[in-house]
């Protein structure tokens, strides 16, 4: 029996539970599907800013109560060298600059805070494209999909590819509970111990009887060793018990503008990890992840139903003003296009195994060329710059531009003569400049036959491959 909603959420994270409680205040019947039960763990450091608290109008009193919330009014920072860590900095502020949660605790409250059907304990295994429609699994219907899965979104996968060369931060952290145990690390002041490359660091985080240990890089091919011997200098410092455990989960991020990852589809939305958001940085993920997901309910309700993805793309173009530019602002390959109604379905995502690695597959219909990269460039005008806090008051005015604001009549109309256009998706934010020069004629390879080009733009990335044949479920 097939269940229909307006949106459907893979993913019950921050982001995806910040987008569903957004959509479900406006009226919109959302269903958010996870493969976890909840509450369930999260190999995350767990902490964030109180503009989170503030965007998603958490009263901290009222979170606080039966929960960990642990204020952060310092930082003990060193640098790691041969011998350990360096001499310590330590910064202290008037009033708390972070907070401290627990993953389980934090992610449960969201998502029922959201008023979502929840959907949980089901991976996302099979998506299929018909009349306009995603339909999921076989059963849940709706005519967008939010991809906020994190790093290893099925939606993500589906819509770009499966990861290349992707620059990841990996990390690992553990977080057990004390029981009493004596511990050098003070609950308001985390200590942070930066990689000589600075391409990394680790920490140690304590919220009231929970410990935070975790160490990250850029360099993932190395991070087992480094993680080891920073674990022995902590317990030879005195600085954890030496019973704590020594293996620990993993987990893998994006930074924002190292991400080659497109935020949009026909229908389809990424947001946090799975857009790649993090912050540069820092690292930090739960605030990109809340506030993209609240852009992306703000964009979903200034369309009223109607998602191709062309319309879609201010959320793109928000998401650059917002966080910076992303590498690339196109996918691999969009989904397949919408069919007329009644026709027999194509482009199903067939059975899937191993999610967390392996790419979902399109079905029998091939996938769709791809377009050329767009020429939008972040607006410097956009009304929430990085690293501000984003309220809803300050949401920019393209997300509440009218339902046609979008279409190609109205770009037409405000493209300068014999000019392209330059903009954000800001109205204030157009320029303009002279027409390209028309692009070489094709080599012969290009035009052999049989042969599908690919390309990133530019007339010295060209290759050839072979025509890809029809793909089966």
């Amino acid at each position: 029996m097939t269940e229909r909603a307006d949106a459907l959420v893979v993913g019950g994270g921050p982001a995806g539970s910040s987008c569903a409680w957004r959509l479900r205040r406006a009226g919109l019947d959302v269903v958010v599907l996870d493969k976890a039960r909840f509450p369930r763990d999260k190999a995350c450091a767990g902490w964030i800013t109180p503009p989170v608290l503030d965007v998603l109008k958490i009263d901290a009193a009222e979170y606080g109560d039966g929960r960990t919330l642990q204020p952060i009014t310092g930082f003990r920072t060193s640098r790691l060298g041969p011998d350990g860590a360096g001499p310590e900095v330590e910064t202290r502020f008037p009033e708390p600059v972070s907070y401290g949660i627990r993953r389980c605790e934090f992610d449960r409250y969201l998502l029922e805070r959201s008023g979502a059907r929840l959907d949980v304990g089901e991976a996302l295994t099979r998506l299929e494209r018909r009349g306009g429609q995603w339909l999921a699994n076989d059963r849940l219907q709706a005519p967008v999909v939010i991809g906020a899965g994190g790093h290893f979104c099925p939606v993500a996968r589906f819509l770009n590819g499966p990861p290349r060369g992707e620059p990841v931060v990996a990390a690992q952290e553990i977080e057990p509970r004390l029981n009493g145990a004596a511990c050098a690390i003070g609950g308001d002041t985390p200590e942070l111990f930066f990689c000589p490359d600075l391409r990394g660091y680790g920490w140690c985080f304590r919220k009231g009887d929970y410990l935070n240990v975790g160490f990250g890089r850029q360099d993932s091919r190395r991070l087992p060793a480094h993680a080891r011997q920073f674990v022995d200098w902590l317990r030879a410092a005195g600085r954890i018990p030496r019973d704590i455990a020594t293996r620990w989960p993993g987990h893998a991020y994006l930074l924002r503008g190292s991400s080659p990852r497109t935020p949009v589809g026909n229908g389809i939305l990424l947001v946090g990890d799975a857009a790649g958001l993090a912050y540069p940085q820092s690292g930090e993920g739960i605030r990109p992840a809340v506030e993209s997901g609240l852009m992306a309910a703000e964009t979903l309700l200034a369309l009223e139903g109607r998602y191709d993805r062309e319309r879609l793309e201010p959320y793109a173009a928000w998401l650059a003003t917002r966080f910076g530019r992303a590498v690339r602002s196109r996918p691999l390959h969009d989904p397949p296009a919408p069919r007329p109604a009644g026709a027999p379905g194509r482009g199903a995502l067939g059975p899937l195994r191993g999610l967390a690695r392996a790419p979902l597959r399109p079905g029998r219909a091939e996938p769709a060329p791809a377009r050329p990269a767009a020429r939008r460039r972040a607006g410097s005008r956009g009304r929430v710059a990085a690293g501000e806090p984003l309220v809803h008051a300050q949401l920019p005015d393209r997300a509440r531009l009218p339902p046609d604001a979008a279409t190609p009549a109205r770009r037409s109309a405000e493209r300068a003569p014999g000019g392209t256009r330059l903009s954000s998706g800001n109205p204030r934010d157009r320029q303009t400049r002279p027409p390209p020069p028309p692009p070489p004629p094709p080599r012969p390879a290009e035009r052999a036959r049989g042969a599908a080009r690919l390309s990133s733009g530019t007339p010295r990335d060209r290759q050839t491959r072979p025509a890809s044949p029809p793909l089966v479920a």
